[in-house]
């Protein structure tokens, strides 16, 4: 490490951590291996720290589908492909981080939201700014070419466009007031010397590869200028040489002859053999007259005849060391890269929150989660000319900690809880939200339980799986989080399944284990009851209009428990079968009567005989325990184990 980066481990400000001291040593060693080449350019480090940004778990990054979709892991049907409206491959990528990682720090929140208002309140300002980055290349990977030797005089070239399109990027932003884009105008460095330098080196249109020759202007190097000029004009140097010898000797019949044995040598008569110089040097004595050469000449022969070969080899030394300088300006480019970058997203989430009609979102320091006709931003562009149905939220960690959300199957129940995640998360991430209005407080991580699916790879199945979904939740969660629970316990048995939301409701909604903001989606509408029991407690339910055996859903949350779960009409809204429709409804009809079921909880006395009532005389034993334990103190693991011993008690009555 000292080595490479030529400071002590105090100056890198690692001496007291050995796991970056390991974790550092370790990169280095690999990328030596690897690369061979380019770490030079390596001169920084920066530590990065998981507290700087939202925790997203994989199985929330998925269930949320932020940059893929879950079912055909497409682009389309994502947050991405929503707020993503850059033009530059820079901007793409720095938006996806962006989604990926939104911030927890106030201030650079408040910093990117204030950057996009400016934006976005001047639409020409923001036309003007994406028409500047629209034609820049991909600064970032033509300088990762560079470095390691890989680019070609074309991607030099790429690079010099770009440069030029600096100015024009740089002065739109130059008045600009938030202090975002102020800082990135300071950060775009113009980079004259270096267009200076490609500009004046390389052609306009050079080719390809790098050994062919024909990249270096004229003018740039006065050796290759002169092997091109020997080249293009060689009779012409031949003929110069012969008239100076001509002159300097006084032998009017000199003359300069080439053949495969000598070369180039200079012919002379016999009757002029006592004019001959004494640095001529003779090689052939013919009948008539002798042949000569001379150092000069065969300098010239060697440049002739060897001079496009030469021209190739030294073209490329050239491009090398052009290349070469421009590698050692990475720093200044790649912090210009950044910035364009920078200005590229800030302009594409203006550009999506005025297309979308999105607000600026206040951020707050505190706890609550106020959002005033809300929309999920992927489902309202999905829909097309469909109107999508905005719905208010209220969470908080006082009296709104936990929304219990009852309703049919396709009413938008997972859609309300998915939005208001997305609407918190790009709001963190410094976008503008889809509503009217919101106000949120931050939140330093995300959980989703959404969903489930075998993973046979592993041997789990679904309910192993959505319980250790579950588990990472409970264990990792903090006060400060926000949890979506969409049916949980659905993967087993009606009671255990309906005992395990229970427990962990119960646990969420407790200040003192866990109290975080939450969103539980159910249809153990048994669960509403908890409003009266639990301190923070909500419900709500996505309104339905029924007439006959047909059901509209309204999209609408309000205040309440459902009524029903109305699962029959969603089977026939899908399609199932008339006879099969009908049949399920006799059978409902059976269990209603015989009263299987009926609310698990302490049943008031009914005269039907196959009610089940814990009540009854056999189960007194049974009724006297449930009455002594004290819910609150339980843990959910206790709570499901104390309910299996009550179950194998009651199913021995």
């Amino acid at each position: 490490i000292t080595n490479h980066f030529k400071k002590s481990l105090t100056e890198l400000g690692i001496e007291e951590s050995d796991e970056a001291i390991c974790a550092l040593g370790a990169t280095i060693d690999y990328l030596t291996e690897v690369q061979k080449s380019g770490l030079d350019n390596i001169r920084e480090i920066d530590f990065y720290s998981e507290n700087q940004f939202m925790k997203i778990d994989f199985s929330s990054r998925r269930n949320l589908e932020l940059t893929e979709t879950m079912r055909n892991r497409e682009r389309r049907g994502t947050l991405l492909w929503v707020l993503d409206k850059t033009k530059t491959a820079m901007g793409k990528r720095l938006v996806r981080n962006w989604i990926e990682q939104p911030l927890v720090n106030l201030a650079k929140i408040t910093k990117r939201h204030n950057a996009v208002n400016e934006l976005f309140s001047d639409s020409v300002l923001l036309d003007n700014e994406t028409a500047a980055v629209s034609d820049v290349s991909d600064m970032e990977r033509l300088m990762a070419r560079i470095v390691y030797e890989t680019a070609n005089a074309k991607e030099l070239r790429s690079l010099l466009s770009t440069i030029r399109l600096l100015p024009d990027i740089k002065s739109g932003i130059s008045e600009c007031k938030s202090a975002l884009l102020s800082e990135t105008c300071k950060n775009i460095d113009l980079l004259n010397d270096v267009a200076e330098l490609i500009d004046s080196a390389i052609q306009e249109e050079p080719p390809f590869t790098v050994r062919e020759g024909d990249m270096i202007k004229d003018g740039f190097n006065p050796e290759l200028d002169e092997l091109r000029d020997i080249v293009h004009n060689g009779k012409g140097y031949i003929a110069a040489i012969q008239q100076t010898e001509q002159e300097k000797t006084g032998i009017k019949k000199l003359k300069i002859g080439y053949n495969r044995v000598f070369g180039y040598y200079i012919e002379v008569p016999n009757a002029f053999k006592e004019l001959v110089p004494e640095e001529y040097i003779r090689k052939q004595t013919l009948a008539n007259c002798e042949r000569y050469i001379t150092s000069e000449l065969k300098d010239l022969e060697s440049k002739v005849l060897g001079a496009q070969e030469r021209i190739v080899k030294l073209e490329y030394e050239i491009f090398v060391q052009v290349r070469s300088r421009v590698a050692d300006e990475l720093y200044r480019i790649q912090k210009t890269a950044h910035a364009v970058a920078t200005v590229d997203a800030l302009c594409s989430f203006a550009r999506v929150a005025l297309q979308n009609d999105y607000t600026c979102p206040i951020m707050t320091d505190g706890n609550e989660i106020i959002i005033k006709d809300g929309r999920h931003p992927v489902v309202e562009k999905m829909m097309n000319d469909t109107p999508f149905v905005p719905n208010d939220t209220m969470l908080d960690c006082k009296e709104n900690r936990c929304a219990i959300i009852t309703g049919p199957n396709m009413a938008g129940k997972s859609t309300y809880m998915r939005q208001v995640a997305l609407i918190v998360l790009m709001a963190q991430c410094g976008s503008f939200v889809p509503a009217s209005s919101a106000q949120i407080g931050l939140v330093d991580s995300i959980f989703t339980r959404v969903g489930a699916s075998d993973d046979l790879a592993s041997g789990q199945s679904t309910f192993m799986v959505e319980m250790s979904e579950v588990a990472n939740i409970l264990k990792n969660a903090t006060k400060n989080s926000l949890l979506i629970f969409d049916e949980i316990g659905r993967g087993t048995s009606t009671f255990d399944g309906m005992s395990i939301a229970r427990a962990v409701l119960e646990y969420t909604a407790d200040p003192k284990k866990l109290g975080a903001k939450t969103l539980f989606a159910t249809h153990y509408h048994e669960l509403t009851e908890l409003e009266n029991e639990i301190d923070g407690t909500k419900n709500y339910n996505i309104s339905v209009k029924k007439r006959g055996d047909d059901i509209t859903f309204l999209r609408r949350i309000v205040r309440g428990g459902a009524d029903g779960s109305y699962g029959i009409e969603v089977a026939k809204l899908a399609g199932v079968p008339n006879t099969v429709v009908n049949r399920a409804k006799d059978i409902l009809k059976e269990l209603e009567e015989k009263g299987a079921v009926t609310v698990i909880r302490t049943v008031e006395k009914n005269d039907d005989d196959m009610q089940i009532s814990f009540a009854s005389n056999e189960g007194s034993e049974i009724v006297d325990e449930l009455k002594t334990i004290d819910i609150n103190t339980l843990t959910p693991i206790e709570a499901l184990q104390k309910l299996y011993e009550l179950k194998n008690r009651a199913d021995r009555l």
